[in-house]
């Protein structure tokens, strides 16, 4: 939303659009890489050489996820 008639407003939106863009492919990483590791540990696929999640471990795990991914967001701000 432009606020004034400053057309060099335009390049910046474009701008932040491209920040935003490239913050969603690194959230969109990172939610994948953790849930490549994170969901076969927590079915059990390691448990045969006594690896497992268990699912308070698996709770706190994903919060921290979540947190990771809502900071990373929130740095867009930052620049």
């Amino acid at each position: 939303v432009l606020v004034n008639s400053n057309p060099k407003d335009i390049v910046s939106l474009i701008l932040f659009g491209k920040a935003t863009h490239r913050k969603m492919i690194q959230n969109l990483i990172w939610a994948t890489g953790y849930n490549v590791v994170a969901l076969p540990l927590a079915a059990g696929v390691l448990y045969h050489w006594g690896i497992l999640l268990s699912p308070a471990a698996g709770a706190a795990l994903m919060a921290v996820s979540t947190i990771v991914v809502a900071i990373n967001a929130s740095m867009l701000k930052v620049k």
